[in-house]
Formats: structure tokens, sequence, C-alpha cells
């Protein structure tokens, strides 16, 4: 037994075990796929019988599945073995604005400061990181604020895990926000590798994915770029779920279809080849010990087979809830924002009246306010609201979040409410995308839903409950009312 297990066990990780082989069965003979140590090329050497049962005794006591995997930037064959039932942990993560109106120990989430800083100090090996732009520096926008000092550390940090030899990779948008930003030049210069996606070529749309992955098994996703102000200026919301290797590597999957557009005259494969594949979906979540769990794409074009559309999942989710729908969005727009003309979507919108109608689920919306409101967005909201009858039992609360400019009126693109999570009797969803048309169609996001396998299980949702309800209740929310004026935020930001 220990011989066989010798051939088997490569790699070992906190409650997880991975495997750089896979185990099959080929005109009745089992074969074991391995990895060469000299040449670091795969091939299959035949099992005899005795290892053949230590084999399967391993793969039974471990109640593991098999899936094909590439583990390598560059390499299509490199094949790992995932559990399910990982003991993966979860946290809540938020960064609120200076000067914010809360309570003393009101939220429940831990600073994304800390948890970012948290993860960096965890590589040993490789980073991946998606961000729509990076901007770490008051310079880049020609600010000098003592609130950008958080993430120049960070800066630092993945400077010197460069120097310690720890890989870092980097995907994101091009063109980019950050038209003065230096950030990854100097990362480039220091041993990042950085690819640019030019996704206005690709699907007319952005990439708008935030998401990191260390060591392919912890994860952070959320609503935060790498920019400064998301820790000091602009009220986020994410997850980081640490020892999570099965989900890591799903997620990565997602990555690399980013990293593999990444180059000139790229296109998007039709179909995606198999290894880009999951089997993890909206259907066949993954089991993890706190709840079930997947990841998610948008646009379709960025789905390879088995993956969920992110939109599918986001109706899916409101349209199972039994007892209520809490979200807060920075845009929501049952239209498209980015085309012309504009076309009608009511995809959301029809889900989330149809649940408040015919099931009596409650609705509460905390919708942004703030400069770069678009005033049309107040008489969508309006519309929703509208439905609300306490007599019929119809529960529709709409509120919008307003963070106070106060002092920092020389930030620009601060003092928002950022968010993109939803949290329902069910689920608790963190995602990278506005409520709007083509967030879904054209532009790159990911998504994160969980839910509770059994009852009484440690779960998100009931954090992100607590998160919603805190933000839904503030001083900053006001009550959306058919007497606002339609251009209220800019009123409050004049």
């Amino acid at each position: 037994m220990k011989q066989a297990l010798g051939k088997l066990y490569s790699r070992t990780s906190l409650h997880l075990l991975l495997f750089y082989m896979h185990i099959s069965v080929f005109q009745g003979e089992s074969k074991i796929f391995k990895k060469s140590q000299m040449s670091k090329k795969y091939f299959y050497q035949k099992l005899n019988p005795n290892d053949q049962k230590d084999t399967r005794m391993v793969g039974y006591l471990s109640t593991s599945l098999f899936v094909y995997q590439s583990w390598e930037l560059h390499s299509v064959v490199n094949v790992c073995f995932m559990i399910f039932n990982c003991h993966c942990s979860f946290e809540l993560v938020e960064s609120v604005p200076y000067d914010m109106p809360y309570e003393s120990n009101s939220t429940t989430a831990k600073p994304l400061d800390q948890a970012w800083m948290g993860l960096l100090n965890m590589a040993q090996d490789r980073i991946h990181m998606v961000s729509y732009y990076w901007s770490l520096t008051g310079k880049d926008i020609s600010v000098n604020d003592s609130s950008s000092e958080k993430v120049k550390r960070k800066q630092k940090w993945l400077e010197s895990l460069l120097m310690e030899n720890v890989s870092v990779y980097i995907a994101t948008s091009f063109p980019t926000l950050a038209v003065k930003s230096t950030d990854l030049n100097v990362l480039e210069a220091k041993g990042a590798r950085v690819r640019r996606i030019d996704f206005g070529k690709l699907t007319n749309g952005v990439l708008h994915t935030k998401f990191w992955i260390v060591d392919m098994k912890h994860i952070y996703i959320g609503s935060a770029n790498m920019d400064w102000r998301s820790l000091s200026q602009v009220k986020e919301v994410g997850a980081v779920i640490y020892n999570c290797s099965c989900l890591a590597q799903d997620l990565w999957k997602t990555f690399s279809t980013y990293w593999d557009v990444g180059h000139a005259n790229a296109s998007i494969p039709d179909p995606w080849p198999a290894n880009y594949s999951t089997n993890i979906n909206k259907d066949r979540p993954l089991e993890v010990q706190f709840n079930g769990t997947l990841t998610k794409a948008s646009p379709p074009a960025f789905c390879p087979k088995g993956r969920t559309h992110d939109l599918l999942s986001v109706i899916s989710i409101i349209r199972d809830a039994q007892e209520y729908v809490y979200a807060s969005v920075m845009d929501y727009f049952p239209t498209s924002r980015f085309t012309h003309p504009a076309r009608y979507w009511p995809d959301i919108d029809d889900a989330l009246r149809s649940v408040a109608f015919t099931r009596k689920v409650r609705i509460r919306l905390l919708i942004s306010c703030w400069l770069h409101t678009d005033p049309y967005m107040l008489h969508y909201l309006q519309s929703l609201r509208a439905l609300n009858d306490p007599d019929t039992h119809i529960s529709m609360e709409v509120k919008l979040f307003i963070v106070p400019v106060l002092n920092h009126t020389n930030i620009p693109y601060g003092r928002v409410n950022h968010n993109k999570y939803m949290v329902t009797d069910k689920v608790a969803y963190f995602g990278t995308s506005n409520w709007s048309e083509d967030y879904f169609t054209t532009t790159a996001g990911v998504g994160a839903p969980s839910s509770p396998l059994q009852r009484g299980a440690t779960c998100p949702r009931s954090q992100s409950r607590l998160v919603a309800e805190q933000g839904i209740e503030l001083r900053c929310p006001t009550s959306l009312s058919n007497d606002l004026p339609s251009g209220l935020c800019r009123l409050v930001y004049s």
C-alpha cells in the first residue's frame, strides 16, 4: 500500500490532496497517467494487479472525482486529480470608504486591505490576477492623497515576491482607463507576466473581471479593481476562499480563457478546446465543506463547454428564492448601456417582478447614487418600486446608496458604492458585473454563488445577509420615492 501511495501522492496541501496523474481503463487494462521528472513530458504506464487494487482503494477512501485540468500556463495535457468535498474556508471581505457613518464594529466582514495582504503573505509559488485596470498610486490620477498608501504597500510586496521567484501572471483590459499608471510596466520589468486583452476587438466589450488565485488554492473574487481607491474611497464587497484547490483550479480555467487570447490577432475559439471545459456548473456545483460553490462567467463567448453563463445563474438564484432577495449593485438598467440605440433588456427585471408578485418574495435593492449616475436609472427603479403593495403582500424596496463626499472632492471616481452581490434565503452570490445587458453579453465578468449543502451548515449566506441589511439600514441610503428629482445624484455631489 505504501508503494502505491508513493506513486500516487505527488503534492499535498492543507486539507486537500492533489494528484498529477489520471487513472483510466482502456481495453480492460488500468493505466496511470504520469509526469516524467526528467523530460517533464507525460506518458501512460500500465499498472500491475496489486497497484490496481491499491489505486482503487485510494480512490474509494478519498471519495474523489477525476477531471482533466490544465495546470501550467503553457501545458495542454498536464492533468490533475481533484477531490470533491474540499475542506475550504470562506471569509467575507469588504472595504468601507473613509469617513463613512458606520458605527463602531458595525461591519461583520474582514477589511479588504487585510485580506489582500494576507493572500500576498501566503504566496509561495504563483499568483494569477485579473483586474479591469491598475492604479495603485495617487499620482496615477494626479492626486496626492494619504489614502493611497495602503495599496502602495501591495505594489511593493508584489515586487518583493517577484524577487523571491514567485511567478505573477496578470490579465487586464486594453485599452486601460488608467492611462497614466506605470504599475504594470514596473512589475513587468521585475519579472511579472502581463497580458493586455483587447475585448473591444473580441466582443465589443471590456475585461471587467476581478479575481486572484494564489498558489492554485486560495481565491479572492469581488467588486474591487487593483485601485488604491478600492481600499479607501469606494465601497467594495467580495469573498476570499482559502485552501480550496478544487475551486481555484476551476477558476484558473476562466483565467486561461483570457490569457490565451491576450496576443495580437487573437480570436475567440469556437468551440473552445476540451481542456477549457468544466464539470462544475449550475447543475453540478462543486461540493465543499462550507457550501456548494461554482464559478461562472460572461459573456457567452467566454463560456467553454460546461461553464454556466453568469446571467443564467443570476436569474436562477432570483427565481429559486422563497423568502427574500437582497442585492446591491452600482448600476441597474433593464436595457443595454453601451449600444446605440439602446435595447430593452428585461431579463433580471422580469425575474425580480415575477418572484415578488407570484410568491411574495421580499425584494430589497441597494443601488448606487453618485456623481456619474445616469438619471434615467431612477425611472427604472421607480417603476420597480411602484410594484410595492402591502395590501397584496408585495414587497419591493429600493434604496439609493449615497457615499458622502465630505472633504474628498479632490479624488475623481471615488465615493461610490461599487458592490456587486446578492443574497437570498438559499444562496450568497459575489460577482463583478453591474446589472445591465452589456455586462452579460459583451463584457467579461465572473460570479461565485454558494449555497448550504444541508440545514445548519456554515454558509457565507448568513454573513452576506448581515452585510446587506447593514447597508440598507445605514444613514447613507435614501429611500426611493416618486417625488425625487431625476438629477438627484448629481445634486447630492454638487
